[in-house]
């Protein structure tokens, strides 16, 4: 089934895009255009803004709706864009979606309420159909990442329940690695929604698995490791598709050992797009961890696929 978000696409592979800060601490809305142009010129297939990577929600909602309208303004209808919305505040989530559809974003996504949170899968539906009607000419897909949101109930449930009652229920981005899970999501109600894998490390079991695509935040510095993994795939070459997925691992543990996980953002600055500091709680890398990230990403051959 061919993927009506990403029609032109075989496979859609979309970076979370990092939000660029001034030393200031102000977002640098100057930095997205050579951004947007980079990552397009490099194969990518959308662009999700405001999420997790771009630390959406440290971000306060006029930022966020800003961000919004630079990503969509600066990628001029090339790829599509889907802004993530999602808040503790459902009137909120619900006024960004209305925003990211007046901006000309074309498609809407959101994390539930991590305070209080939805205790079983009525209840999120509940909360999907909040949000997803801010927005009712996008179509919406949840943001299912237990990890940081603390929601885990099952998505195979939640896609039976939206889908009866959200008319704009398309999918779901599944960032979590519990393959089996993703399957029976995948397979909900008779595969006619679109699921796109939110784990880098894992890229080719979820291309295994069935994936429409893939989100996430090593496809802003390296897409071309992924694009590489994804025909080696096509090609039924498993043995090629194995080791490029192996060197991604290998990439990620290097990144997140040196600077935590400031050094997704870090390498993105190696690949030519300065995005500055980031918001609290996550913490700046010192230069010596830099160095020693840069180093070690050198002596393991990975800066060939960061730096252009």
């Amino acid at each position: 089934m061919q993927s009506k978000l990403l029609p032109n696409a075989a496979f859609g592979l979309i970076p979370a895009t990092f939000t660029p800060f001034l030393d200031s601490g102000e977002v640098d809305f100057a930095t997205i255009p050579a951004m947007v142009d980079q990552l397009i010129a490099r194969g990518v297939a959308g662009l999700y803004v405001n999420g997790t990577t771009g630390e959406g929600p440290s971000l306060t909602t006029p930022e966020r709706k800003e961000l919004a309208e630079a990503f969509v303004t600066a990628v001029a209808g090339r790829i599509p864009v889907i802004v993530q919305v999602g808040h503790n505040s459902l009137s909120e989530a619900r006024d960004l979606a209305a925003h990211a559809q007046s901006a000309g974003a074309n498609a809407v996504s959101a994390t539930p309420p991590g305070y209080f949170r939805a205790e079983s899968v009525s209840a999120l539906t509940e909360v999907v159909a909040e949000i997803a009607a801010g927005a009712p000419a996008l179509p919406f897909f949840y943001y299912h990442i237990p990890a940081f949101g603390g929601v885990a109930l099952d998505m195979a449930s939640l896609a039976e329940s939206a889908f009866g009652r959200v008319p704009n229920f398309r999918g779901i981005k599944f960032s979590s690695p519990n393959l089996h899970e993703f399957d029976r999501c995948r397979r909900a109600v008779n595969g006619q929604l679109e699921v796109f894998f939110g784990v880098d490390e894992m890229l080719l079991a979820g291309l295994s698995m069935g994936a429409f695509g893939a989100v996430g935040s090593t496809y802003n510095f390296a897409p071309g490791l992924y694009l590489e993994l994804i025909d080696a795939f096509r090609q039924g070459d498993i043995a090629r598709a194995r080791n490029l997925q192996s060197q991604s691992v290998d990439m990620i543990e290097i990144l997140i050992s040196s600077c935590g996980r400031a050094g997704l953002k870090a390498a993105m600055t190696l690949s030519g797009i300065p995005c500055g500091r980031h918001r609290l709680p996550i913490h700046d890398p010192t230069l010596e961890q830099l160095k020693n990230m840069e180093e070690r990403l050198g002596q393991a051959g990975f800066l060939k696929w960061i730096k252009r």
